[in-house]
């Protein structure tokens, strides 16, 4: 009898999320990816290899390890709460792997071309006719980054691919369309839930902006992605093709890294 009473009051009924944690668990990991930004600029100052900020998505994507994990457990909290799994969110099935990776790559096919057109048209708007010749310098910057040893840059490309990509995609899907977007469209009209979470998502991505003058650019561009995987997971109702396509985005982003292992001792050295 006294077993069953502790049980029935260690198991806390469902509670409905507030708007507050629905927008607060958003902004938190916004907050956690600044900070683990401010952390790594400071350590390369400290070790005398100043650089800018944010740092080179080459340190972005390592220090995320931490980020996305703490990010998972407390998606996962937060759903429990509810009585919801992110397995069911997620609703990943080995039978449909492979007409979810055919969806991951047809969404990450059709959410790049708004993507593109929103970074060109940025581009355009803050620099008219001289757009073409800024792209060179305002997306990449090669005299910025930091040469750091090269064994410390293998290392940091091995764990960018193998953690990033895998770890964040479900991280960021979870909280932005699964958590925050699914139980605000049991509040707001689904408008509304699509932008704002679409909102929160860009403005985390300022911190991946591969130099201070593509901020802009970034924010606009991911406020577009954000808003149409809100509206693909809104149309699906779960989250595995989308994941795929947020995974193979990072894997492309984070693959190059590689290059730096078969790379001459000169050409990492600059």
């Amino acid at each position: 009898m006294t077993t069953d009473v502790t049980a029935q009051a260690s198991a806390a009924p469902p509670r409905r999320p507030t708007i507050g944690s629905l927008l607060g668990l958003p902004v938190l990991r916004v907050a956690l990816v600044g900070t683990a930004a401010l952390i790594t600029w400071a350590v390369l100052a400290v070790a005398d290899e100043p650089g800018p900020f944010p740092p080179s998505m080459l340190f972005a994507a390592a220090t995320m390890l931490p980020v996305n994990l703490i990010s998972i457990w407390l998606v996962r909290r937060a759903l429990h709460r509810e009585g919801l799994r992110a397995r069911d969110l997620i609703d990943y099935s080995a039978r449909r792997l492979g007409t979810d990776v055919l969806w991951g790559l047809l969404w990450m096919t059709v959410l790049s071309i708004p993507f593109i057109l929103t970074v060109v048209g940025v581009m355009f708007a803050l620099h008219g006719g001289a757009a073409l010749d800024r792209f060179d310098t305002v997306f990449y910057d090669a005299d910025a980054a930091p040469m750091v040893d090269r064994a410390i840059l293998t290392v940091l490309a091995i764990v960018s691919v193998l953690t990033f990509a895998p770890l964040n995609a479900p991280a960021e899907e979870l909280i932005y369309r699964g958590y925050s977007q699914g139980g605000l469209e049991r509040r707001w009209p689904v408008p509304w839930a699509i932008l704002v979470p679409a909102a929160i998502f860009a403005l985390q991505h300022v911190f991946y902006a591969t130099t201070p003058g593509a901020v802009r650019g970034y924010r606009a561009a991911l406020f577009v992605w954000g808003i149409g995987s809100g509206i693909i997971v809104w149309r699906q109702r779960r989250l595995m093709p989308i994941i795929i396509a947020h995974l193979l985005v990072n894997l492309m982003t984070s693959a190059p890294a590689l290059v730096i292992v078969f790379l001459p001792d000169s050409a990492v050295a600059g």
